[in-house]
Order: C-alpha cells, then sequence, then structure tokens
C-alpha cells in the first residue's frame, strides 16, 4: 500500500460522517487540472508513509472517527487495497472509497463483499472526451460501467465532476448530465486556480457562480440531482 498523505480530521468528504482521509499515491490518469499532482506526478512524489503507522494513528481514533476515506491518486491501482481496507474495517470504521472509475471489476468485488458504505465516482469528462480531457490511454466504456454499476447497486455514491470552462464547455457538461442520470447525486465542483498537474491551466478563469447555477438549474431540469460546489 503506497500512501502518499493522510489527515485525521474531515467533516466535508464523508457524508454524514466524521472521517480520516488517506491518500494513495500513483494515477493512470493526467487530467490537467488535478490538484495532487503530489499523488500523480512521479516527479513530486515525496517518501510514502508506512500502511502500519497509519493504521496506528486510526486505531487510535477509534472513538472520535466513524469512518475513512480512500483516495488519491487512483486507490483501484493498489494491489493491497482490499486487504488494507479489511484492517480499517476491523478497527470499526466505515469505508468510503473515491475512484475514477477505470477499474469497474475492482469496484464491484468491494460493493459485493461489504467492504465499503460510500463511493464517491469521478467522472471527467463525456465519454467521447474521455482520453483527450484526462490525457491517458485509458477505456472509457470502464468508466461507464462503473457509472452503470453504482446506479443499481444500491450503495451510497455521489458522482462528480471538475468544471473548467477552457476544458468543458456547457453544453459538455450538459452531456455528462445526462450520462449520470438516475445517479444518485452529482456534484459540479468549481476549479480553483491554486495548484495543478498542468500549470498552464491556472490561467484559465474558473466558472462564474451565475453559470455554476444556470447549469445546477439546466441538470436539475434534465431529472439530475445537482450540487455544485
Amino acid at each position: 500500500m503506497t500512501i502518499g498523505g493522510f489527515q485525521p480530521f474531515s467533516l466535508n468528504e464523508f457524508p454524514g460522517r466524521i472521517a480520516a482521509i488517506v491518500f494513495l499515491r500513483g494515477c493512470n490518469l493526467r487530467c490537467p487540472y488535478c490538484h495532487n499532482p503530489e499523488l500523480v506526478d512521479p516527479g513530486c512524489y515525496a517518501d510514502p508513509l508506512p500502511a502500519a503507522q497509519v493504521l496506528g494513528d486510526l486505531a487510535g481514533r477509534v472513538g472520535r472517527l466513524q469512518g475513512v476515506v480512500i483516495t488519491g491518486g487512483e486507490p483501484t491501482l493498489q494491489d493491497d487495497l482490499e486487504s488494507f481496507i479489511g484492517q480499517i474495517r476491523a478497527l470499526g470504521l466505515e469505508v468510503k472509497l473515491d475512484t475514477n472509475g477505470t477499474h469497474p471489476e475492482v469496484l464491484q468485488r468491494l460493493v459485493d463483499r461489504g467492504a465499503l458504505s460510500h463511493v464517491g465516482l469521478d467522472i471527467k469528462a463525456p465519454i467521447r472526451k474521455y482520453r483527450e480531457l484526462t490525457r491517458a490511454e485509458v477505456d472509457p466504456e470502464a468508466v461507464q460501467r462503473s457509472l452503470e454499476f453504482l446506479r443499481v447497486c444500491g450503495i451510497r455514491h455521489e458522482i462528480r465532476t471538475t468544471w473548467l470552462p477552457g476544458l468543458l464547455t456547457f453544453e459538455e457538461m450538459l452531456e455528462i448530465a445526462k450520462l449520470v442520470h438516475g445517479c444518485a447525486a452529482w456534484a459540479v465542483q468549481r476549479f480553483v486556480p491554486s495548484k495543478a498537474l498542468d500549470p498552464a491551466v491556472l490561467g484559465m478563469a474558473p466558472p462564474t457562480l451565475e453559470a455554476m447555477e444556470q447549469l445546477r438549474v439546466a441538470a436539475e431540469a434534465l431529472g439530475v440531482r445537482c450540487v455544485v460546489r
């Protein structure tokens, strides 16, 4: 388990739970707006944290924490992810997994085995534009299978998309809204130009608050429960 970071306390990342966050290193996408380059770009890697140290810290917080968010990077790339989750669950803590959906077989196995309580799935772009935006030779249909699985499996979940108008137009965001129709919720996250995997995007204008609200209204009109952040 290659752990790139640990946050001992969060009220925002696991709905309804007081949680810690474990950041796993390594990703198969290269989204230019990614705000965790230290988990994605090998040139930015720091020494990993020992899993035993993180589990020990979590054990010491039992009674104050209710859950753990496992995020990245991309957690499903880790061979020992299921074992790590099992050790967290053994502490009596729930687990939320954040994933880009490129390994639906891993996601389905974890859900079917009852390892997860909540899933956050990032949908980066319309399926037709996936490789272009993520700058990676991934299988967009694998992402679609993850989405379809969450739509029907019954686990609590949220679909998320980061919006940077220089990369995704309003119309393309509505394509994503149609794609996620039937899921529990779609959270549109406003790009914040603080740090990014590709510094060039820091010069791009984020969406206005008015545009965010217009998108929310348009998505709701399509029958999608949409929140903007």
